[in-house]
């Protein structure tokens, strides 16, 4: 954060500072977590779900927090509040002014956006791989895409920072908007319409409409960066304000850059040769598994072109980079008493489109010795697809099972009926395949034990962990990972 004087925060989020001296020394950063409190902090009290930031005013000037912002005074000796209306929009204002200040500063500073229904998280965290070379690079960590977590990664930029990272992410018309008045691109990728969140939009043309106001949110000189193969994409070059460069594997739309003769090696970590728009090309090894990660590896590329890389050292990069994200196909060998296995954790989120990706993953999988291995998709439900959700799940059902994997089990919950139901459907759309061994369980302890019975019978098992945070996945990879 750039450092300010309470009263310059209290001016940008249009508050009023009570109680509590003035603090001599300035606000250096902000946080929303009162243990992340430190000195020179700025605490900004965000009323959730099940805890209410206010509740920790009391104690954050002991830590060393120069100003908490809330919505109502809160006793607290000695410590400066400022009063708004509403603190997530205040935060939101004081990201954007911390931005500003940043554009004042001595030194180039942009900002490279992006959005798209599957691949932003692995894209931006390619793209802060390669960034970071250039210069001082500020990236999310995990997916701090929303109105709450894109302000706070911004208000990480400092005098220094070279790039912001901003990864954009939406469930309604508008919200991308909102993102973009707070951090406005210079660059803004968009990678791919899908149905993620296809029950809130309601089509895929909504979702293009509200992945399109990235594109429409760039400052006017500002370049868009789009999918050549998605037809849904194409169509936003016409609301690009300045230049658009294009990526795919197609070659359509003259890319910037393309892939050609894509393989993988055993463990399916991509191989191909990346062409640049001028003639030159080189052979990239991905460091990352999972052959559906080319395209968010030529996204990353394009713009790292842009700002002056070079093909060779952006194939270096891309192969150094081997870990991402959590539980984003997240690469472990797990052993529980006679059972060994390699483990994908894929299970931070799913929808159709990444399902699949991650099932094409593990259907070119192959063994130590060269064999095909012992292919267990362990998969659980996927949330807001709308009235269409049955539908599709029977869908990636049959998906899976038509790719002729060794086992599919469909984790659903003794608790929630709706993820039953949508595992059961999972289920359903699997079994209608011939020959296709289906299990649908009620709980992560169930789908344990008949993985590592499987296991135990199969030297060479490989299991794809893949659903939405809410079937529980992602805890049985934590499980996986402790014991």
């Amino acid at each position: 954060m750039v450092p300010m004087s309470v009263e310059e925060i209290a001016q940008a989020v249009d508050g009023r500072i009570v109680a509590g001296d003035a603090p001599a020394g300035a606000a250096t950063n902000a946080v929303s977590d009162s243990r992340q409190v430190t000195a020179g902090s700025v605490f900004v009290a965000i009323k959730g779900e099940r805890v209410d930031g206010h509740n920790y005013v009391g104690k954050v000037g002991a830590q060393g927090a120069v100003a908490a912002i809330v919505d109502h005074e809160v006793p607290a000796q000695g410590l400066a509040q400022i009063v708004v209306k509403n603190t997530v929009e205040a935060l939101g204002q004081l990201a954007k002014h911390n931005i500003e200040r940043r554009r004042q500063l001595p030194g180039d500073f942009d900002i490279i956006g992006l959005t798209g229904s599957v691949g932003k998280t692995t894209t931006k965290d390619l793209l802060s791989a390669l960034m970071s070379t250039l210069g001082p690079t500020v990236a999310p960590i995990g997916s701090f895409n929303n109105e709450i977590g894109l302000p706070l990664t911004a208000l990480k930029i400092d005098g220094d920072t070279r790039f912001f990272v901003a990864e954009m992410g939406a469930n309604h018309l508008g919200e991308i908007a909102r993102l973009t008045s707070i951090a406005p691109p210079n660059t803004a990728i968009v990678l791919k319409v899908g149905v993620a969140h296809l029950g809130e939009f309601g089509s895929r043309e909504r979702i293009a409409q509200a992945k399109s106001e990235i594109v429409a949110g760039l400052l006017p000189n500002g370049v868009a960066v789009l999918n050549g193969d998605d037809d849904h994409v194409i169509p936003m070059a016409k609301i690009a304000p300045a230049d658009v460069m294009w990526f795919g594997k197609n070659g359509d739309h003259e890319p910037e850059v393309t892939a050609t003769d894509i393989t993988a090696d055993t463990d399916d970590h991509a191989e191909f040769t990346l062409h640049a728009a001028d003639g030159a090309q080189v052979r990239v090894h991905l460091g990352i598994p999972g052959v559906h990660n080319v395209m968010n590896a030529l996204a990353a590329a394009t713009v790292a072109l842009r700002y002056g890389m070079s093909l060779d050292d952006i194939a270096q990069v891309l192969h150094a980079q081997r870990t991402i994200s959590p539980h984003r196909m997240a690469l472990s060998e797990v052993s529980r008493e006679q059972a060994h296995f390699t483990l994908i954790d894929d299970s931070f989120n799913a929808n159709p489109d990444s399902m699949k990706a991650g099932l094409e993953g593990l259907k070119a999988w192959t063994a130590k010795d060269g064999g095909t291995p012992f292919r267990v998709a362990l998969l659980g439900a996927m949330l807001e697809l709308g009235h269409s959700e049955t539908e599709l799940h029977e869908s990636v059902g049959r998906f899976a099972a038509e790719l002729g994997l060794d086992a599919i089990i469909a984790v659903g919950s003794d608790q929630d009926t709706h993820l039953h139901d949508m595992a059961q459907a999972l289920a359903r759309g699997a079994a209608s395949v011939a020959g296709a061994s289906v299990d649908c369980v009620e709980n992560i302890d169930r789908a344990e034990q008949l993985v590592l019975d499987m296991a135990a019978k199969h030297p060479d098992t490989v299991v794809l962990l893949k659903g939405s945070h809410a079937s529980g996945l992602s805890a049985l990879a934590e499980r996986w990972s402790t014991k």
